[in-house]
């Protein structure tokens, strides 16, 4: 049956795109701009496949992806709320600085190859057929991101602690002058994105495809950061984004092996040139009115 392997090919096409999201939009809801997801994946992706070789274990790859992403995300947070630059450019500068200290990393690793993550098997359930292999054989990247999207969407709507990140993210200067850690909270915030972002980057080299390349988020992050603005900062609308961008992304594969007469290449476009229409339409149709009202601008308190 095709319906069934191209469903489990979006899944994993989708994943990381949808976990870096994730933590893009807590990020943003408290009104600080990091585009240096990008550089936080492939630092992820490195770090990661790098302690899995050394150990062969794939948890202790996640967690040192997760904490390369976090690490490189302080980084950004010490530039951004304790000196406050520009977070445009310091997101940017992120980005350049992850790739090429990721390629350094790994520079030894290139071509090695390790097992994928393991996928979950449970008798009688993850042998049903078409339902089976899609909710139970799945490996626990693809859990962890479904259980990230639940966990985000309860935080920011049901908790008062992400009632408080929303208004800081609206109003910064009101928020400190009730007496909120304005700084305090987007650190927190910041390196829960940075986090997300690294196990996105590790899921690409532990189960997505079990090697490291150099470069190979090959763009991922820009388009977790096109998610965001396509959600209108809302998590169920970010999923869905996230698997129709991962089903855009995987129609290359699915043209090409069935022969049809598209150049390669624009099948290759596909997915950055949807990011570009996604991001002109939402820009026409709502502008900045729909995001946090503060987002990018720096906060200084006053003491």
């Amino acid at each position: 049956m095709l319906l069934e392997p191209l469903l489990l090919t979006i899944i994993t096409a989708a994943t990381p795109l949808l976990v870096a999201a994730l933590g893009e939009l807590v990020v943003e809801r408290s009104g600080v701009l990091n585009l240096g997801v990008e550089g936080m994946m492939v630092m992820g992706a490195s770090c990661g496949f790098v302690v899995a070789i050394l150990t062969g274990s794939s948890i202790l790859g996640a967690l040192a992806g997760i904490g390369a992403g976090m690490a490189l995300a302080a980084v950004f947070a010490l530039m951004t709320l304790g000196f406050a630059a520009n977070q445009v450019a310091s997101g940017l500068a992120l980005t350049i600085f992850g790739l090429g200290l990721s390629g350094l990393i790994g520079a030894d690793f290139v071509g090695a190859r390790r097992d994928p993550a393991p996928k979950l098997h449970l008798a009688g359930l993850s042998d049903l057929p078409f339902v089976g292999p899609i909710l139970f054989g799945e490996d626990g990247f693809v859990y962890a991101s479904v259980a990230l999207l639940l966990g985000v969407s309860w935080f920011l709507w049901r908790t008062r602690t992400g009632l408080m990140l929303r208004a800081i993210g609206d109003n910064p200067i009101s928020a400190h002058a009730l007496g909120h850690q304005v700084l305090r909270v987007r650190l927190l915030a910041i390196l829960f994105g940075g986090g997300c972002a690294g196990l996105a980057g590790a899921y690409l080299s532990l189960g997505y495809t079990p090697f490291w390349v150099r470069g190979m988020t090959a763009g991922r992050g820009w388009i977790a950061l096109a998610l965001v603005v396509f959600s209108s900062w809302i998590p169920w609308r970010l999923a869905l984004g996230a698997y129709l961008f991962g089903a855009v992304t995987i129609l290359q594969l699915y043209a090409q092996g069935y022969g049809l007469g598209v150049p390669s290449q624009l099948m290759s476009a596909l997915p950055y040139l949807a990011t570009i229409l996604v991001l002109v339409a939402i820009s026409r149709s709502h502008g900045r009115g729909a995001g946090p009202a503060s987002l990018g601008t720096p906060f200084v308190p006053d003491h």
